[in-house]
């Protein structure tokens, strides 16, 4: 078992409330939860919520170098150490120049995500036309998930309110921009709909993807923005086409609610997380199990997996090596594992984890707790063999269908599948 490296933020919604704003009583149920983590495509910031209307920025090399992160040996006993704070009064900063800061988002947050006109991978968008808000080719943006059912659009460096999309009827419980650039935006909501929008064009929706028989828990983009996952209070994965906007096919597999998905950096995989105590690796193309990691040994009968039980799986993460997979659950772990082994590569200790992410880069990885605050890990490191570099250049441009036509020996093409890791 690799070494961990912790550190972790204690920066309770209440602190930052005493400093910046007001703290007003709210529902206890979603009061101080950090419900999301996120790192900006290009590694500059890291934002998490609050619970109390409130998001959290600070510059990523500036967390980076407040913080002495190495491998140490498990067992350890991680040392608190808390982010240095700065005056939000200060003049803005410049671009070249992130600065940390709060913004008040009015309602509490459930779901933020980072988006960007810099593609993240090679764009599918031949011509990008900017309109009223003349949206800038080093933009970057923050949308923000509230109670009300809004959306609200932020300029990260300036914390200038940009767009106010309304159109949920309930909560948006998660949000996710399209790799390729297009600010394309997706929101996942309890009122059991997908909203598809348009930033480029004053944040106009174009679309509402229906199908889930209840709340909409999470959803993801392919790393070419082609497809799109949205699991929610039901058993199955919805896969959709984000060029046709219309539904290829529901994965089933899981016993209980799934409550969070992410595709490998490749888009050959998708992992799922769920109630039911798993975290499912799919092949998103032909919607076969590839992999079943489990947080309860024995393995529970389906009965007992799709009621209530202590191993429930709150968030699952692909690393961007494509090797790794992070997953947190209700028996106060969280767990990396590696796609070639079924148990854990390592283990860490985190009181009432609700969500997860890694790093741009993959060193790190973020998690969000109940009582607000933010933990680190070091990510085990592994070298990625050259074949399996070459596997993940090939699958980012070649469907399951289509490697499988190829005129090669079956074995390659199991590997190249990921039948065999």
């Amino acid at each position: 078992m690799y070494g961990l490296a912790l550190f972790y933020v204690m920066c309770k919604a209440k602190f930052i409330g005493e400093l910046l704003v007001p703290v007003a009583p709210f529902d206890q149920k979603s009061g101080r939860e950090t419900w999301t983590v996120a790192f900006a495509p290009d590694g500059s910031y890291f934002a998490w919520s609050q619970g109390h209307r409130i998001v959290k920025l600070v510059p990523w090399k500036k967390c980076l170098n407040n913080f002495v992160v190495g491998v140490v040996d498990v067992p350890d006993t991680p040392v608190p150490r808390r982010m240095s704070r700065q005056n939000s009064s200060e003049g803005s900063a410049g671009r070249s120049e992130p600065r940390e800061h709060t913004i008040d988002c009015g309602d509490i947050v459930w779901g933020l995500a980072f988006g960007s006109s810099v593609p993240e991978k090679p764009s599918r968008c031949v011509n990008i036309e900017w309109h009223r808000f003349k949206f800038g080719q080093d933009q970057l943006l923050l949308a923000t998930g509230l109670n009300n059912g809004r959306i609200k659009i932020w300029d990260v460096y300036t914390g200038k309110l940009l767009l106010n999309l309304l159109d949920h009827t309930d909560i948006v419980r998660d949000l996710t921009f399209a790799p390729d650039g297009s600010l394309v935006l997706v929101s996942a909501s309890r009122d059991k709909t997908l909203r598809v929008w348009d930033l480029k064009d004053d944040g106009n929706m174009v679309k509402v993807l229906r199908g889930h028989q209840s709340w909409v828990y999470c959803c993801a983009f392919s790393p070419d923005s082609s497809v799109l996952c949205s699991v929610g209070a039901g058993k199955t994965v919805f896969v959709w086409d984000m060029d046709k906007y219309n539904l290829i096919r529901k994965l089933e597999g899981h016993h209980n609610d799934i409550v969070s998905c992410e595709f490998s950096p490749d888009g050959a995989l998708l992992a799922t997380a769920s109630y039911d105590t798993r975290v499912i690796v799919w092949d998103p193309h032909v919607g076969c199990v590839l992999l079943e990691l489990g947080h309860l040994f024995p393995p529970p009968s389906p009965i007992f997996a799709g009621g209530a039980n202590d191993r429930w799986v709150r968030s699952v993460s692909f690393c961007h090596d494509g090797l790794h997979i992070a997953s947190v659950a209700d028996d106060r772990l969280v767990r990396f594992w590696n796609i070639d082994e079924r148990s854990p590569q390592a283990v860490a200790s985190l009181n009432n984890g609700l969500c997860c992410t890694f790093s741009t880069d993959g060193s790190v990885l973020a998690a969000g707790s109940r009582d607000g605050s933010v933990h680190f890990w070091a990510s085990p490191r592994t070298i990625a063999s050259l074949q399996h570099l070459c596997r993940m250049a090939l699958r980012r441009v070649m469907s399951t269908p289509q490697v499988q036509k190829l005129p090669i020996p079956s074995r390659m093409v199991d590997y190249l599948s990921y039948r065999i890791f």
